[in-house]
């Protein structure tokens, strides 16, 4: 619902066309990140320009993340901060925007009065007639889902950009119902973007110089187009009625072969989702860069069952095999959730085993955070006592940290070629870059620019960091 009427009413005054001014902060995952790119150009037909100091700014958005409580905690204790802002400014507006909105729609408003605006990650296009609605005095709200929106027509504003790498979105939502995850619930089921305006987004960054883009999709894997609509509804059409179709491989193939001097990544796939047919079109491009992020959560079946993650450790490990086979120097990293309901000793000795099997480039490792209204919230005992979540989390940070070190170490030696992605932050006179399988390398400047591919030896390491000279 939106115009929310709240019983304080003040009048504020719209500042001039082109005059206001813009703050907005994301949290999370990369698609929260390329969504604040969306709405920053929405607003800027509105007359918003962005502004990186929130004190001088007429707007103050908060994009944010329902994936753990901590994710929460953490948005709430910066809204508190930026009523500060509206006590020296009262004509400030203050909005939510993202899965947390969506999670907890109104009660912002309603009960903790803490904001003027809630817009769920569907209702962007809204936000011009919510925001006029909150200069009237009332409060305003839009969280209604929807199983076509897809923004494939705006071109987002690229924030922070270093004019090198960009996000482009591919598709929205998910339908994989994950025990532990709220992504179904706040953005909805999975609709795939038109290819063609995919291929425009790209287009125009090519034209402007960008040399690197990821592709972005709570499941990237399950990209299907086929005019449009959830992916469900695709079972329902009659074959006669299907004028085209394309799915994940088909698109990574036309993108690698329309622009072969742009370096494409993506993210996050799918262990059960992933077929030979993308990890043969990855081996087939150079360009396609040979990193795959293939989130794991836990290395017991027992407890992948209890996740409702639609694939055991044998079927996991069948795909660590398939990859390495197709794309031998493949860097691949994982997600793991340790703790969750009824996981064992034994359960977690077997995540540490998977780990050891595998032996990941890099993770992304929490313990269990119970999410209302999950199937696991509503079905499950959180039973796991915190000491021992925190405990097993431990163990999985020190052995992925072995790992990791063990992966850069092998690279001592070799010659990578390295997009040069910005300045170091540790030295002025250092680039960072990346290489194909995703690790990060520092090197002296030397005469190259941002924006330039540089072949870079590798001399020594440390378990996050390759470091290394331009040859």
């Amino acid at each position: 619902m939106s115009g929310l009427t709240s019983s304080k009413h003040n009048t504020k005054t719209e500042p001039k066309i082109g005059k206001k001014k813009l703050y907005i902060q994301s949290y999370g995952c990369q698609m929260n990140f390329s969504d604040s790119e969306v709405v920053a150009s929405i607003l800027k037909k509105e007359g918003y320009s962005t502004t990186k100091n929130s004190s001088e700014a007429d707007l103050i958005l908060l994009n944010t993340c329902s994936i753990r409580e901590k994710a929460e905690q953490t948005v709430r204790k910066r809204i508190k901060d930026f009523k500060k802002n509206k006590e020296k400014n009262s004509n400030v507006i203050i909005g939510v925007l993202g899965c947390m909105a969506e999670r907890l729609k109104s009660k912002f408003i309603e009960e903790e009065k803490l904001v003027d605006l809630i817009i769920g990650p569907d209702a962007y296009r809204d936000l011009p007639k919510l925001i006029n609605e909150t200069m009237d005095g009332r409060k305003a709200v839009n969280v209604i889902l929807s199983k076509e929106e897809t923004y494939e027509d705006i071109n987002p504003v690229r924030l922070n950009s270093n004019g090198v790498t960009a996000f482009v979105s591919i598709m929205r939502g998910c339908d994989n119902m994950c025990s532990f995850c709220v992504v179904p619930f706040t953005r909805g089921r999975e609709r795939s973007r038109n290819p063609k305006s995919i291929l425009q987004e790209i287009d125009q960054l090519n034209k402007t110089g960008y040399k690197e883009i990821t592709l972005l999709g709570q499941n990237v894997d399950s990209y299907l187009w086929f005019g449009g609509g959830p992916k469900k509804d695709f079972l329902k059409t009659p074959i006669e009625q299907i004028t085209e179709k394309l799915d994940f491989a088909d698109l990574l193939n036309t993108i690698a072969q329309e622009y072969p001097k742009i370096r494409i990544r993506f993210s996050t796939s799918n262990p059960q989702d992933m077929k030979d047919k993308v990890l043969e079109t990855i081996a087939l491009h150079r360009n396609i860069c040979n990193y795959i992020h293939l989130p794991v959560q836990s290395g017991s079946s027992k407890i992948l069952k209890l996740m409702n993650r639609g694939h055991t450790r044998e079927w996991y490990l069948d795909r660590i095999k398939s990859i390495k086979k197709h794309i031998p120097s493949c860097g691949i990293s994982s997600d793991f959730i340790t703790g969750f309901c009824d996981e064992t000793e034994q359960d977690h000795q077997l995540t540490l085993s998977l780990m050891e099997i595998v032996k990941y480039n890099f993770s992304y490792m929490f313990y269990y955070s119970e999410r209302p209204n999950t199937f696991a919230q509503r079905q499950l005992s959180d039973n796991i006592p915190e000491k021992v979540k925190k405990r097993r989390l431990q163990e999985i940070i020190d052995l992925q940290q072995k790992h990791s070190l063990f992966r850069n170490q092998l690279n001592i030696g070799k010659t990578h070629e390295v997009l040069i992605e910005g300045i170091s932050k540790k030295s002025n006179k250092h680039f960072y870059g990346r290489t194909t399988d995703n690790t990060v390398v520092v090197f002296a400047k030397r005469k190259f620019s941002i924006g330039d591919f540089v072949d870079v030896e590798i001399k020594k390491c440390t378990s996050a960091t390759l470091i290394g000279e331009i040859v």
